[in-house]
């Protein structure tokens, strides 16, 4: 599936009108709701297809975010073959209580997987948390960039952000489509 056919489709599916606190707080006329396109297993396995050749080289593992992160990530890996780990926003008090489950991130090539990213907050929180667990974090990748700065934030932590579709490609599709 072309790119400008997975914008149109994630527009159609996940962009709302109105208004909408972010959660870096900010207000937003316009919200993706990242769950229309996660929770359609065909348009998430396109996007991930398409995401697979923003992998740099040399990744080891690919670790979502909880929660958006966790589907792409999984869909992600289906395609790339690398093994993912699940971040969870705080390590859990009970169980293994690990802030990363499933694969291993130490000593590794860690990318981080997103599935929107608006200030980059969270992004730099997790890589932080995942680099003092001693992975190597220096690129994440996401299915929307919002194009709020996300991309600056990241940079000035040494994270190059790759974004399969920005907010202006959405823009660009919802128009095309009225």
């Amino acid at each position: 599936m072309k790119l400008d056919d997975l914008a149109r489709q994630v527009s159609q599916k996940s962009r709302l009108t109105g208004e909408f606190v972010l959660r870096s707080g900010r207000t937003a006329s316009e919200y993706f709701d990242k769950y229309q396109f996660e929770a359609d297993p065909i348009l998430l396995d396109a996007l991930a297809e398409q995401m697979a050749a923003l992998v740099p080289a040399g990744t080891e593992v690919l670790a979502g975010l909880e929660m958006g992160g966790i589907a792409v990530v999984t869909a992600l890996g289906r395609h790339t073959g690398l093994p993912c780990a699940f971040v969870r926003k705080a390590a859990k008090a009970y169980g293994t209580a690990r802030l990363a489950e499933g694969a291993e991130v130490a000593g590794r090539q860690v990318l981080v997987v997103e599935d929107v990213v608006t200030s980059g907050g969270q992004v730099v929180l997790s890589a932080r948390e995942l680099r003092r667990l001693g992975a190597h974090v220096d690129a994440a990748v996401c299915v929307i960039d919002r194009q709020e700065g996300g991309a600056e934030a990241l940079a000035a932590e040494g994270i190059d952000l790759r974004a399969l579709l920005t907010r202006a490609d959405l823009a660009g599709a919802s128009a095309q489509a009225n």
